[in-house]
């Protein structure tokens, strides 16, 4: 591993030998060939490494994940087909019928959705908190049946910030894992490993592609949660897979590994939830220059943030790089170097003016997207959070006149232009 996460993202992952592809190469097949049956059933035994059906694994993508596992300071690694299936399979893999998550309230409204509402009808259950709740309100949302806590380092498209010791802290006094989504900060801002953090989810679609090029997930285990002191929680882990010929994975593959090795060899294996090579190789493409981009994103979103926050016909602003905002002091501590380039704010002028506001703008494009090259603009309430009630959006902080501005690279003074001359053209 590199000393600098600058090198990590240009070499990580993949390092050629002598005569080899100097760049990942994009093994775009489906199968593997092999000279006898023995080997493959070695195989799908689990007991030798190899390849064999993309729908699994295949080699474009293991260098890749093998890149952002270094970059989190993790112990394993997969890529999966988006930031969505990446957070499913994130808590799947652990949880089931009958068990119980605990979630932060701040997170991006479709991973809302997905803990509510989608894993809500396979049984599981969930109890979702505010992330400034007292530490009484986040002890009394445990149960015995809890399995994980979950929350976004910076949530979407909130900006609060998770105290990602606090929810570490309580997740390990009741047994179970604490999963964070880390797509906005990625590691070159945040590395929540360091903080107590087991396991690490991004959306790759964002900052880590960064061109809007390929939809991507990727999980990383920390390899620091000790399945076998909870066996009796995790029994998917610490018990025989009779898919698998009664393979234990804790004791075949250790603490550092079981938990990938499970989600592959399981879940993969069943949903087929796999990133494509392709898109796995312009993935690879991003993440080569997200350690230079990043700082650009920062110093466009707080000079934007700065620029909003004395206007008079903005209401208010949520960027935690403010000295006012309510998460800066965490983002201090967390995010020294920043958080992202995206910044909330709102309208004296309510939901309309939000709407005009963004049909007078020239550079930002409105855009379902975040966390891109190129600025965009997206109103929460009438795309992304759509079908949240006015009390669940209230809950995930989020204002029907909200605006999520996402900064790109482009020339800091070209984007404040185009933000106040579409600000004076509100009546």
């Amino acid at each position: 591993m590199a000393e600098h996460l600058g090198t990590t993202c240009v070499q990580g992952g993949y390092r050629p030998g002598d005569a080899e592809p100097r760049q990942v190469p994009i093994y775009q097949s489906t199968t593997w060939k092999y000279d006898t049956s023995e080997h493959m059933g070695r195989l799908f035994d689990l007991d030798e490494s190899g390849y064999f059906y993309t729908r699994l694994q295949n080699p474009t993508n293991d260098a890749v994940a093998a890149k952002i596992c270094e970059l989190e300071g993790g112990t394993a690694a997969m890529l999966t087909s988006s930031g969505q299936a990446a957070n499913f399979f994130a808590l799947f893999n652990i949880v089931g019928a009958g068990d119980h998550v605990v979630a932060s309230s701040a997170i991006y409204g479709g991973t809302y959705n997905l803990i509510a509402h989608t894993m809500g009808r396979m049984g599981i259950e969930s109890t979702f908190v505010s992330p400034d709740c007292t530490d009484e309100e986040l002890e009394a949302a445990f149960r015995p049946n809890t399995k994980a806590v979950f929350g976004e380092t910076v949530a979407n498209p909130a900006l609060d910030v998770l105290d990602i010791e606090r929810f570490a802290s309580a997740a390990h006094a009741h047994g179970v894992p604490l999963i964070v989504d880390n797509t906005f900060p990625t590691p070159v801002l945040c590395r929540p490993f360091k903080w107590g953090a087991d396991i690490v989810t991004h959306s790759t679609t964002k900052y880590m592609d960064g061109h809007g090029a390929a939809v991507g997930g990727a999980i990383v285990d920390s390899g620091n949660f000790d399945w076998e002191a909870h066996a009796d929680k995790f029994p998917g882990l610490t018990t025989p897979d009779e898919t698998y010929h009664g393979v234990v994975y804790t004791q075949k593959f250790g603490q550092g590994a079981a938990y990938i090795t499970k989600a592959t060899s399981q879940l993969m294996r069943d949903l087929g939830c796999i990133q494509s090579p392709q898109n796995a190789f312009l993935l690879n493409l991003g993440l080569e220059s997200l350690h230079v981009r990043m700082p650009q994103h920062v110093k466009n979103g707080q000079a934007m943030a700065e620029f909003l926050h004395d206007h008079p016909k903005v209401r208010f602003v949520k960027y935690p790089g403010l000295p006012d905002d309510p998460w800066h002091e965490l983002a201090q501590k967390y995010l020294p170097n920043g958080c992202c380039g995206v910044v909330s704010f709102g309208f004296t002028g309510g939901r309309a003016a939000a709407e005009q506001f963004m049909k007078s703008l020239h550079v930002a494009q409105i855009a379902t997207h975040v966390a891109d090259a190129r600025t965009c603009v997206l109103h929460p309430a009438n795309a992304t959070h759509r079908q949240m009630t006015d009390e669940e959006l209230a809950a995930a902080g989020i204002a029907p006149d909200m605006v999520r501005l996402s900064c790109g690279i482009e020339d800091t003074d070209d984007l404040i232009a185009d933000v106040a001359q579409a600000l004076d053209a509100l009546q």
